[in-house]
């Protein structure tokens, strides 16, 4: 009886060894991941922190390298800027809040190099993607609504002056970026963080340049995030 137990252990052993392997030797594997997205550098001063759900396939070429194909989609929070604003041209300007935000969506190629083997398997990451970020400008003011009453909203509303958002100002852009990054496998689980580049387009300051110094007022609307993400890959 106890070699039998033996005997089904041993086969027992021997038949989980080609399970992992065969997890670890997969050619095609998928994830799903969210977490956090941070602006650095300029665009901190103008855009809030925010967060990210990303689903990616990753081919591999090797037990080493893999091409991963990537598609985010990052919402970043408000940011609140003051900006002196006058009833009438020439006016006492007073400063006025808007707030701007974005919700940015991407795909990216990236190759990967990774650690073939081991529970827990380090990698690291660089590619190219396409960048489309969208950005709305808003701005608190008071509007009036008249008296009305619907019952599947469960409110009647006598009417009277309510504060309202005014949308002054819908812009987006689809440029070309860079990412790269690593993180960590454990099991089917991951956590990594890359870091995004993106060139903007070229924004023109009207009104307020001085070409006779040979000082260009233009600003490029360049993107920079730092983005850390965890999930599943299966």
């Amino acid at each position: 009886m106890r070699y039998a137990t033996l005997l089904v252990l041993a086969v027992g052993a021997l038949g989980a060894l080609p399970t992992t392997a065969r997890a670890q030797d997969k050619k095609v594997a998928v994830s799903l991941g969210g977490g956090f997205t941070v602006p650095n550098s300029d665009v901190k001063d103008h855009l809030g922190n925010g967060w990210n759900f990303n689903f990616g396939v990753e081919v591999k070429a090797t037990p080493v390298i893999g091409i991963e194909g990537l598609y985010s989609f990052t919402g970043l929070g408000d940011k609140r800027i003051s900006i002196p604003v006058s009833g009438t041209p020439g006016g006492v300007p007073v400063p006025t809040d808007f707030f701007a935000g974005m919700n940015m969506q991407y795909g990216t190629a990236n190759l990967v190099l990774q650690q073939p083997t081991g529970t827990v398997r380090p990698y690291g990451l660089v590619g190219l993607g396409v960048y489309y970020r969208p950005v709305e400008v808003t701005t608190p003011g008071v509007g009036y609504i008249p008296g009305y009453c619907d019952p599947w909203w469960y409110v009647c509303y006598p009417g009277g002056f309510v504060p309202v958002e005014n949308v002054v100002g819908k812009r987006s852009s689809t440029d070309f970026g860079m990412d790269f990054g690593g993180g960590v496998n454990f099991g089917p689980v991951y956590a990594e963080v890359r870091y995004h580049y993106i060139w903007g387009p070229t924004v023109k300051e009207s009104g307020t340049g001085t070409p006779s110094t040979g000082v260009s007022t233009d600003r490029k609307a360049n993107g920079q995030f730092l983005q850390t993400t965890f999930g599943v890959r299966f």
